[in-house]
């Protein structure tokens, strides 16, 4: 009888969330209530185990989380759009039973210029074409071969993320059947990529590495003439990112940040209804319903190993208590889960070393606003209080050539704030009526670039903090004139806010740089990609692990797969 076997015949199931336990032996424990560790929670639950995602903050949903800072607002604080959700995830989780609900954008995009021109960007190809032109008949021909290209690779990814990767086995106690149906396992994932290969051809495979590998500067460069629509491409190649778009590799992530789709539209970003805690709230209703038990304010503050078998006996959180379990998926980062949680004696050394060098370099800064109207920019002239189409999509403001990303990247290389920083902005509530007083707004400001540690000062100082706000506001009001004026209140998190406050290393959004030589089979560390780790019992299932970051669902998705497989076969 396997082990996931004896499970299901002793499962116990609570079919509530709670801040305090109420069974203190589970089949499996999560921590951290973030949505990765939600879906790990969900999948293994409907799997039949007994399942407690252990949330050292008061709310789950981890950087997916909606929070009323200022009264009658309410701020999606880290994540604020959705796409990346796994399409799969959504369906087998049934989210839109659990009261999921997206607005699609459009248009999707808005660049406003100085000099009072401006872009919009959606999913209507006339519509496209007529606002590229107003800049280059040129590019506007070629924009949609370049977006055809894009979903043409995306397809070619949707295997490779919904896949754990192929790593290696470490066990040497596994049976000659095991290792037999560990290399049928490997031998039928490349086969299959070989299929997938073959399908897009050899022109196309040099197409696709050339985007992987190359600088986004260079992939854009070569696309299009246009200063304005390679500045608001290039936007998605370094969100989130302590790189520049001369960056090798960065085409990748321009890549990831398209991946996406909403309602089987690829590359669609949406808002979400109630904000982003509504996507962890949607899944964790699909735990709790599967018999997940949820506690918040549960920190946990050590995990419990056998030191002689190396085997994970459970977790011990900050209040003493002790949680016991075979099986625990840390939804952490790995910096978390093995230098701080765990003692490095009980971990191989050249494992400890790996772990040490991910790269959690971040220069991220969201602030969220609370507005009592909407942005007037003055190269749209729309004096309407229910707002035009510039404000549905993503505002790309301080972008209008990609030497101004460029830029403002050296000041924060140079351990300086960008003098005039890269700002996103997006206004939910002009699509949700449900996050704002009526007539008011909520406003998204993602900013780069902010550098972890500061040449001169620190974030924690008010005086650096409140200037630096200040400095994003005015770069507004250069395009918004009055912006200034009409904010009520707002929240700041710097990169060491967002370690602290959410347990992201470094204040890096990704679990860990998304760099070519930190994905897939190197994702965390080379070795180690498929979920596992070198303690019997220890999985990961954050952006930490494959494919990365961003509000996907597959880590967790795919962690708990190998987990429910591996239970099987014990």
């Amino acid at each position: 009888m396997s082990r996931l076997t004896r499970a299901l015949s002793s499962s116990r199931r609570a079919f509530s969330a709670t801040t305090s336990p109420s069974n203190l032996n589970y089949d499996a424990v999560v921590i951290g209530g973030g949505h990765n560790g939600l879906a790990s929670a969900a999948y293994l639950a409907k799997s039949g185990l007994s399942v407690a995602v252990l949330e050292r903050r008061h709310v789950v949903g981890g950087a997916a989380v909606t929070e009323e800072l200022v009264p009658g607002f309410r701020f999606s604080r880290c994540s604020y759009l959705q796409s990346l959700l796994r399409p799969t995830v959504i369906k087998e989780l049934e989210l839109e039973r659990h009261g999921l609900r997206m607005f699609r954008r459009s248009p999707s995009s808005f660049t406003p210029c100085i000099d009072g021109k401006y872009l919009l960007l959606g999913p209507d190809k006339d519509f496209n074409y007529a606002e590229i032109s107003k800049f280059s008949k040129k590019d506007a021909i070629a924009y949609p071969r370049y977006e055809m290209q894009l979903e043409k690779f995306c397809k070619f990814m949707d295997f490779i993320i919904d896949s754990a990767p192929p790593e290696i086995m470490h066990e040497n106690s596994k049976s000659l059947v095991d290792k037999m149906k560990e290399k049928i396992h490997k031998a039928a994932f490349w086969s299959r990529c070989l299929q997938h290969v073959s399908q897009l051809g050899q022109k196309d495979m040099v197409d696709f590495l050339d985007l992987v590998l190359a600088p986004a500067s260079k992939v854009l460069n070569n696309w299009f003439e246009g200063d304005v629509l390679k500045a608001t491409l290039a936007t998605d190649s370094v969100i989130g990112t302590m790189g520049t778009i001369h960056t090798p590799g960065s085409g990748y992530v321009l890549l990831h940040h398209v991946m996406g789709e909403t309602d089987g539209e690829r590359g669609v970003w949406s808002y979400v209804e109630g904000g982003m805690g509504s996507v962890s709230t949607a899944i964790s209703k699909a735990a709790i319903e599967a018999g997940a038990h949820i506690m918040t304010n549960s920190e946990v503050a050590q995990l419990l190993v056998d030191e002689s078998s190396k085997q994970v006996k459970g977790v011990v959180l900050a209040d003493g208590t002790e949680i016991h379990s075979s099986v625990v998926l840390s939804n952490a980062t790995a910096h978390k889960t093995f230098l701080e949680l765990i003692s490095p004696n009980l971990l191989p050394e050249e494992f400890v070393t790996s772990v040490r060098n991910i790269d959690y370099s971040s220069a991220t800064t969201k602030i969220n606003l609370a507005v009592d109207k909407l942005p007037n920019f003055k190269c749209c002239k729309n004096s309407s209080l229910k707002g035009g189409p510039e404000h549905i999509g993503t505002i790309h403001i301080g972008s209008e050539s990609m030497e101004e990303i460029d830029e403002a990247y050296k000041d924060a290389l140079n351990g300086e704030s960008s003098r005039r920083p890269l700002i996103e902005m997006t206004i939910p509530s002009i699509l949700d009526k449900t996050i704002s007083p009526p007539g008011q707004h909520v406003i998204n400001l993602f900013i780069q670039y902010t550098p972890y540690k500061l040449s001169k000062g620190s974030w924690h100082d008010p005086n650096i903090r409140e200037e630096f706000a200040k400095r994003c506001f005015s770069l507004i009001d250069e395009y918004a004139p009055g912006f200034s004026s009409s904010i009520i209140g707002y929240d700041m998190l710097t990169p060491l806010d967002l370690e602290k406050e959410f347990g992201l290393t470094g204040g890096n959004i990704f679990h860990g740089a998304m760099g070519l030589d930190s994905l897939f089979l190197m994702r965390p560390t080379k070795g180690w990609s498929g979920y596992k780790t070198p303690i019997k019992g220890l999985y990961l299932c954050g952006s930490g692990a494959h494919p990365g970051g961003g509000v996907m669902g597959a880590p967790g998705r795919n962690a708990a797969s190998v987990v429910i497989q591996d239970l099987k076969s014990s």
